[in-house]
């Protein structure tokens, strides 16, 4: 039994180093009003988010001279997207005028966001598999 015990207790500590931590710098802020609440996705069909509220994890940041940067620790390896959206007024949604965002967004493996090609987990997501750095840079319409 003790035998099984102290297998059972190195399996354990072996998984749990398989954990990886994503550290997700946020850049291209126009200012430093507000904060930045950047989203961790880990499914399918989870982006686009227009609720915000089919995340994985999710934090929201201040900002320093215009970027913001947040680790995600222990995550398990897989494949996961990251979404950033620059709360100016702390009002915890994206405002919009005309369907389009007032306020910066930004996600993982996307340099510009139009209508025509809309982001998906699938476009956005990428493997973690060590631990890993993702600079996502703000995009303002």
């Amino acid at each position: 039994m003790k035998k099984l015990f102290f297998i059972s207790s190195i399996f354990c500590s072996l998984v749990s180093l398989q954990a990886e931590n994503l550290t997700v710098i946020v850049t291209g802020l126009k200012n430093s009003n507000g904060q930045v609440q950047i989203s961790l996705y880990n499914k399918n069909g989870t982006i686009p988010d227009k609720e915000l509220n089919k995340y994985y994890k999710t934090v929201k940041v201040p900002i320093n001279n215009t970027q913001a940067k947040t680790v995600f620790k222990d995550l398990p390896k897989g494949r996961y997207a990251v979404s950033v959206f620059h709360d100016q007024n702390n009002n915890n949604k994206i405002d919009k005028s005309f369907l389009i965002p007032k306020e910066g967004v930004g996600l993982s493996n996307f340099k510009t966001i139009n209508f025509f090609h809309p982001p998906s987990f699938e476009k956005a997501s990428f493997l973690l598999d060590s631990d890993k750095k993702v600079q996502i840079k703000v995009i303002y319409f």
